[in-house]
């Protein structure tokens, strides 16, 4: 892997810090809604788990499945900025539609636009990410880059429970307040971040998924794509751990902290676990994730006390530190500089398609059969991922 530079974070570049207080900003913004939108929907405008399943898996696999096309996008153009500010500008512009909503179509339509924003944005940071982030250390940039992004996660359902408590559960004040970050993220990106100069007009812009693209990436790519695949199904959408929360006797108030707690441990974990990448094999600390997330899944499962929940919130936190930012580095690792906006575009559209299966399928499971058998088959789909992952090693 090479040798990090003084092993400091000072060696990270400038553009790597500029991107991830721009992610902690605009993280802040959304999870301060996504804390609260899942009980809000239930509780308030009285919509059934399994329609919060489907919103949920379509908005993630939106956003997922649009980074094919901006990533594509953002190789032919050369640039990655511009995408950055459209992704970006237009989950600010969202905002201001959840605290305004007073019926499920306009939240499903404020949540879709703001995770397309998310969908355009994603794979050409992570690209710029890659471009600029010295070899040598390149699972540390992307580490700290996903642990900034989980400060922002961490510090916003904490908003929201202090503003809950100030507003008196006026769930429609608290929002409004996801607007400032937003527009503080914007800000950011436009006077804060620059990027290497790339060559344009070399390749004809066309759609990711030809067979003259996809025959360009290797074996080892496509093998990254299957395990995050794999990851996807294992994982549906956080707004099951938030409805597990009020089930589990938290009032509105308190909810967001299973987010918080969860974030938490995200935020410590993502940038260890991309630093030891460099030096440790990626494998490994994926496997490691997933059996954080097997033993999640049995503890939320069987929570039948706020420590029990609060302990499977936890390790679900810890898998995601020790599993999104190596994967994003094992994507960087195994495609072409030419092609990496197209490599992250075309990973996050298989991991869409997954997310959206994994989150209808639990809304189902929960609505039919309760929330135990939910985490017990993210439990089973976790184990078979493993599998997966250990054959591959075997493999090698």
């Amino acid at each position: 892997m090479g040798t990090v530079a003084g092993n400091s974070t000072r060696d990270i570049p400038r553009t790597v810090w500029a991107l991830g207080f721009v992610s902690l900003f605009m993280d802040l913004s959304s999870e301060l809604v996504h804390s609260l939108l899942p009980i809000y929907l239930v509780s308030t405008l009285g919509i059934s788990v399994l329609t919060v399943g489907i919103i949920e898996g379509v908005a993630e696999a939106t956003a997922l499945i649009v980074k094919v096309f901006s990533g594509a996008i953002s190789d032919y153009i050369g640039r990655r900025k511009e995408l950055l500010l459209l992704g970006y500008g237009l989950a600010a512009l969202t905002k201001p539609l959840f605290p305004l909503a007073t019926s499920a179509d306009l939240v499903f339509t404020a949540r879709i636009l703001d995770r397309i924003g998310k969908g355009i944005r994603g794979a050409p940071r992570d690209a710029l990410v890659a471009d600029v982030a010295p070899a040598a250390i390149r699972g540390a940039c992307f580490g700290l880059r996903q642990s900034m992004d989980t400060v922002g996660a961490f510090l916003g359902p904490l908003l929201a429970i202090v503003l809950m408590l100030w507003f008196a559960n006026d769930i429609a004040r608290v929002l409004w307040f996801a607007v400032i970050p937003a527009v503080l993220a914007v800000g950011l990106l436009i006077f804060g971040i620059s990027e290497p100069r790339h060559e344009t007009g070399t390749q004809r812009l066309r759609s990711p998924i030809r067979l003259e693209s996809l025959s360009r990436f290797s074996r080892d790519y496509w093998w990254v794509v299957a395990i995050g695949a794999a990851f996807s199904l294992a994982r549906f959408s956080e707004a099951f751990l938030v409805l597990r929360a009020q089930q589990s006797g938290f009032s509105a108030t308190w909810v967001p902290l299973v987010m918080v707690v969860m974030a938490g441990f995200y935020m410590l974990s993502a940038y260890p676990a991309g630093k030891w990448s460099d030096s440790v094999s990626r494998t490994t600390l994926l496997g490691f994730g997933l059996v954080l997330l097997i033993l999640a899944d049995i503890a939320l499962a069987n929570a039948e006390s706020i420590g029990m929940l609060l302990l499977g919130v936890a390790l679900w936190g810890l898998h995601m530190g020790f599993s999104q930012g190596i994967l994003a580095t094992l994507v960087a690792d195994t495609t072409p500089g030419e092609l990496k906006g197209t490599a992250f575009g075309l990973f996050n559209l298989i991991s869409g398609i997954a997310l959206l299966l994994a989150s209808v399928i639990a809304g189902w499971l929960w609505q039919l059969h309760g929330a135990a058998l939910v985490f017990y088959t993210g439990a089973a789909f976790s184990a078979a991922s493993l599998i997966l992952l250990l054959g591959k090693a075997r493999l090698s």
